[in-house]
């Protein structure tokens, strides 16, 4: 057995019995200084502590040797390198020291800092809109961004079930319509009738279990008609197993677990569409070639990305990419993580990343190396899609896609090379927003910060309004 350290959980349980360690000693037939060091972490558990431990307290003793210390250091890390916290850092030592020995407080710490940004984000949206009372609610989708971040965006279980659902009617790519029509008549006696725009209004599907009928949108070509087969697949056949693990999120609210479910079940479709060991070998043989792998899958540039995001199988990790997606007024209206950069976590305002420039150039890709003022660095691609249109009213719905990872990736994806990567103006600096971003020289800013002051000359205008 590998050597378990499980000294804040120990004095946690301890505490919430409200015991001495001499109590605890005595309960346990062990002595005090013994659990004094277990507590100290000088002494790791071993096999008959933990059974003793398990009987006597009635606590499973997989929840207690679970090691979440490796998630909390990642985002303390991250979290530290804000501006907000000045130059001086603690080293990789300290953070260790604080989460081993004070899980609570780095809990607390982090939990306090997410809700800052929230509330900042919540002051930048609606800064002038007179609806204060929208400060105080939480957003159902920041709430299931970090559901799918905390797990690194892959679900075993799902992936598991999409596979095994796959093997029950094989089909070629573009034989996959078809192919679910049949099945879902065959198994479920469902119908599946494409209907006018007229018919379905702004609905793109819609699933009536009572009627037995599954309607599409004529606006949705025919991947997208096929994905939202594969979702309504799932809903029926693993209704269980979304259940359950809705059920266990922690999510309390009706809303947010409605939420929930149909990301999941869209996780499970991608999952049915793109296998994850076919999907890696030819990832890893295209060089991340997003349209040549949604060539071979009969999917869209899209869902590719998305579901590039989701590889990060024990022994099996694909490049730990996140995904973007950003619409003409600079808004994030989707966004998936495998880990915790903070481009991912808080980006999308800039406007000297070219997610937004992206737009003037419609169905291009355009690769670039970026820097974040604390110096992170990251190579994306961005480009346009479009939104299903089904009236005049609905044209130019252009979105923009990014898809992004760490620098240090950059050898395995085909995007990257015709960079000269020893270049001194390779990365372009960029920020989170205006708001929170430092630098004190970039002409495309639109706001004063609120996290450092700018010098100001009366006598000298500089390249904006905020500084001189």
């Amino acid at each position: 057995m590998s050597k378990m350290l499980i000294g804040s959980k120990l004095r946690r349980l301890r505490r919430g019995r409200g015991q001495t360690q001499a109590e605890m000693a005595e309960a346990l037939g062990l002595s005090t200084s013994y659990i004094n060091l277990l507590e100290n972490n000088q002494r790791s558990l071993s096999v008959k502590v933990l059974v003793g431990i398990s009987d006597v307290y009635g606590v499973d003793w997989r929840e207690f040797t679970g090691d979440d210390s490796t998630n909390s250091l990642a985002d303390l890390r991250s979290t530290l390198q804000d501006p907000l916290f000045g130059t001086t850092k603690p080293d990789l030592p300290e953070l260790r020291a604080s989460v081993e020995h004070a899980p609570l407080l780095v809990d607390n710490f982090l939990q306090l800092y997410r809700s800052h940004r929230s509330a900042l984000k919540k002051v930048m949206e609606v800064s002038g809109s007179g609806y204060g009372e929208d400060l105080l609610q939480s957003s159902p989708e920041g709430i299931i961004h970090d559901f799918f971040r905390d797990r690194q965006n892959h679900f075993p279980e799902l992936e598991h079930a999409a596979e095994e659902s796959r093997k029950l009617y094989p089909s070629a790519p573009e034989d996959q319509f078809a192919t679910l029509k049949r099945r879902l008549l065959e198994t479920h006696g469902l119908r599946v009738v494409v209907r006018s725009t007229g018919e379905m209004g702004d609905a793109l599907r819609t699933y009536d279990g009572e009627a037995q009928v599954v309607s599409l949108s004529q606006a949705l070509d025919t991947l997208n008609m096929v994905f939202q087969l594969v979702h309504v697949l799932c809903l029926i056949d693993h209704a269980d197993l979304l259940a359950e693990t809705v059920s266990k999120s922690g999510l309390s609210s009706p809303s947010t677990q409605a939420r929930l479910q149909v990301e999941l079940a869209n996780y499970f479709a991608a999952a049915y569409l793109m296998p994850y060991e076919p999907l890696m070998r030819v990832a890893e043989n295209a060089r991340y070639d997003v349209d040549r792998i949604a060539t071979v899958f009969g999917v869209s540039f899209e869902q590719v990305c998305q579901r590039l995001t989701t590889l990060q199988r024990e022994g099996a990790r694909g490049v730990p990419f996140f995904f973007l997606r950003v619409d003409k007024a600079g808004n994030v209206t989707k966004r998936f993580n495998s880990t915790s950069f903070s481009l991912a976590e808080f980006g999308g305002s800039c406007p000297v990343w070219n997610v937004h420039s992206a737009l003037y150039q419609p169905g291009v890709i355009l690769p670039q190396f970026v820097e974040m003022p604390d110096g992170a660095r990251y190579f994306s691609i961005s480009r346009t899609v479009h939104r299903p249109v089904f009236s005049s009213e609905t044209q130019d719905r252009r979105l923009t896609l990014a898809l992004g990872c760490e620098v240090q990736y950059v050898d395995r994806i085909g995007y990257a090379s015709k960079f000269n990567l020893q270049g001194p103006d390779l990365f372009a600096p960029i920020g989170v927003n205006c708001y929170v971003c430092p630098r004190k020289s970039c002409s495309q800013r639109a706001h004063q910060p609120l996290v450092v002051d700018l010098p100001l000359d009366a006598n000298r205008r500089g390249s904006t309004r905020y500084e001189s």
